[in-house]
């Protein structure tokens, strides 16, 4: 038996990178998996791409920082698969025009904070609800090393992730009490297709990667993180930021 085995997760941002990599691990692990992205051709390849190996999954377009929009992607999980077990808020990014806090775009500061953040609050906030009906589960938000040990020219971004490790202790110690374990990955650089052509002209991204002890993290390396934080061999485990990072966030 999977150790995911009867569970229903939501992942979003899934199409690609780490939600793709975690979704087709979770699957293989026994979990029905609701495909959330706001591209829905890769959505669908992946749902597919599981169907294929003899697993459960769904895509569903959606776009995490619209209220309807995931209000109606709920909606078809419940439909397709009676529950909801794990949510793990993976979507978000940052991109190309993010900067040191002088020079940033002040649009590119709402972008981050629209995406990371609200994106991560909404998620928590309709589908808690439904984790509670089905006596707890698991939420896995999505920080990044950045927040904890700062990197300069992504100061949007580092902003809208510090907010979403702080949101997740609050809201570890908020629904303990409902057997909900709310806990948040703090990846370093992680070499998906986009990010690996990104760093290759971004301000201090060589440096960045450099202090990656272990070497280079590909989505492979984080869904297995994703996987304990969301199976019950992490049942004694709420409110902590995982760092699967390669050792970037120790000298």
């Amino acid at each position: 038996m999977g150790r995911l085995e009867g569970k229903t997760a939501i992942i979003t941002g899934a199409a690609n990178g780490i939600g793709r990599s975690s979704a087709l691990l979770f699957a293989r692990e026994g979990a029905s998996v609701v495909i959330a992205d706001i591209d829905h051709e890769g959505a669908c390849k992946v749902a597919e791409e599981i169907a294929n190996a003899d697993g459960r999954a769904i895509a569903v377009h959606t776009d995490v920082t619209e209220e309807q929009s995931m209000l109606a992607m709920i909606d078809m999980a419940l439909s397709a698969f009676g529950n909801i077990n794990i949510l793990y808020n993976n979507a978000g990014g940052s991109t190309p025009r993010d900067n040191n806090v002088v020079d940033a775009p002040v649009d590119e500061f709402w972008r981050a904070i629209k995406l990371d953040l609200w994106g991560t609050f909404l998620g928590c906030k309709l589908v808690i609800p439904h984790i509670v009906r089905v006596g707890g589960g698991a939420i896995i938000n999505t920080t990044s090393n950045v927040a904890l040990i700062g990197c300069p020219g992504v100061d949007c971004y580092t902003a809208a992730k510090g907010g979403v490790a702080a949101l997740t202790r609050s809201l570890a110690v908020e629904f303990a009490s409902k057997r909900i374990r709310v806990n948040a990955i703090a990846p370093t650089i992680t070499m998906t297709p986009r990010v690996a052509e990104r760093i290759k002209t971004a301000v201090g991204a060589s440096e960045h990667v450099s202090r990656n002890h272990l070497g280079l993290a590909y989505p492979e390396d984080i869904a297995l993180t994703a996987l304990y934080l969301a199976s019950d061999d992490s049942r004694m485990t709420t409110g902590s930021i995982q760092a699967p990072d390669g050792g970037s966030t120790i000298s």
